[in-house]
């Protein structure tokens, strides 16, 4: 009975034997488990980015918002879709009922114009193409925490009187006006002059997408030139992250009254807070994640096929040997045992250089775009059990056919 670490020792010494031939061999192995490890790196990269980064920018954690349908409305779902269109607009009097509802919140604003409209802003000679505008109340710059390094923030009265102002982000500060102070400047948008009275402190960007890249004017402002928007929600800013949940549910219950909903009856509207950002993230991933399979399989298949093909000529090209071991004592169970562990070597060396390939991308993709990338123990353990059960399973009729030769006319063949 031939020892374990001799059947180990012979399948590596067949490996280093036919290195060109074994790299071959293994190539649909190698791309279908590279391409695992560096996708699942990509997405779990991704969705950490987004839970630390992105919500938190977007929205904020100690903040929800009430809107008219939630934010994955419509994704998956025609049917939930087609029921919240029917759903009324958030209004100013949603406003004064959740604010009626939450005395103990930091601010609660009106805010419109996410995703559109995006408009060219104009001043004298330059423009910036695809701004993008909300109209807001006051305090939506308390809700987002935004800081001012030229001029002041929007004011009620403002609000009230409907002026054209316009407070801008850095972004569009810098590329507009330069060095240029551009308070009290005039710019032109979507056919009217606005006054700029302030410009915000920069929030960054992540994943490469700006967040400094905007315009505020007055809601009063924004709906004259655009209408009420079915985007239009209320977003409200709470002292701590743990007074969310609760203020959520009163906030709900004062939407109902408001609304006149019986009990049992269905809401007509949503509420959301970052997680619910975080979650929209993630049904995007799920669809990827249920694609990746798919792909990977095939790759295994017809990698798992190749390297029964080989295993299976490997064991006519050594005929003679098998013949020459089974005479000299060799069972059929050790004949077994050794083709099986080349065939799983070669699948577990194909999973290796797979790992290694999927995390070296997954670096590449890193380093030349803004995707981030996370590569995890468990991708890396699916690959290696991967690779050992494509070696398994695609070894065992080689390994076995060999088995079965008789060492006699074994011994004859050339």
């Amino acid at each position: 009975m031939m020892r374990p670490e001799d059947v180990l020792r012979s399948a590596l010494a067949q490996l280093r034997a036919n290195l060109l031939r074994s790299f071959f061999t293994l190539l649909g192995i190698i791309v279908s488990v590279g391409f695992l490890v560096a996708v699942v790196a990509i997405i779990t990269g991704m969705n950490a980015y987004v839970k630390e980064n992105i919500a938190d920018a977007m929205v904020g954690m100690n903040t929800f918002q009430v809107r008219r349908s939630p934010i994955s409305i419509g994704l998956f779902d025609d049917e939930t879709l087609r029921r919240t269109q029917r759903w009324p607009k958030v209004d100013e009097a949603d406003v004064a009922a959740v604010r009626a509802a939450l005395p103990d919140a930091q601010a609660i604003a009106l805010v419109s114009g996410w995703p559109t409209p995006l408009e060219d802003i104009v001043w004298r000679n330059r423009s910036i193409g695809d701004a993008l505008v909300f109209g807001v109340t006051p305090e939506y710059q308390t809700v987002q925490d935004y800081r001012f390094e030229k001029g002041r923030p929007m004011s009620e009265i403002d609000l009230r009187e409907r002026r054209d102002v316009i407070v801008i982000g850095p972004d569009i500060a810098e590329k507009l006006f330069e060095d240029l102070d551009p308070i009290g400047q005039s710019v032109r948008m979507a056919g009217r002059r606005f006054e700029v009275i302030g410009v915000t402190g920069s929030k960054g960007r992540v994943l490469g997408q700006s967040f400094d890249s905007f315009v505020l004017i007055p809601i009063t402002s924004f709906e004259s030139l655009y209408g009420r928007r079915a985007t239009t929600n209320v977003s409200v800013k709470m002292s701590t992250a743990e007074s969310v949940a609760p203020a959520m549910q009163r906030a709900e219950e004062a939407m109902r009254v408001a609304r006149r909903l019986r009990p049992g009856e269905e809401n007509n509207f949503s509420l959301s807070t970052s997680d619910a950002l975080v979650d929209f993230w993630r049904q995007l991933t799920q669809v990827l994640f249920a694609v990746i399979p798919a792909v990977v399989g095939i790759g295994i298949v017809v990698g798992g096929i190749v390297i029964m093909n080989i295993m299976l000529m490997s064991v006519s090209e050594r005929t003679h040997e098998i013949g020459i071991r089974k005479a000299l004592g060799a069972t059929r169970a050790d004949v077994r045992r050794q083709f099986m562990t080349e065939s799983i070597m070669l699948a577990i060396t194909g999973g290796a250089l797979g790992v290694f390939g999927g995390w070296l991308l997954a670096l590449l993709i890193a380093a030349v775009s803004p995707l981030p990338a996370r590569v995890t123990a468990w991708s890396v353990a699916l690959a290696l059990v991967l690779g050992a059960g494509v070696g398994v399973l695609f070894g065992v009729y080689p390994a076995s056919r060999a088995a079965r030769l008789d060492p006699i006319a074994a011994m004859r063949a050339e």
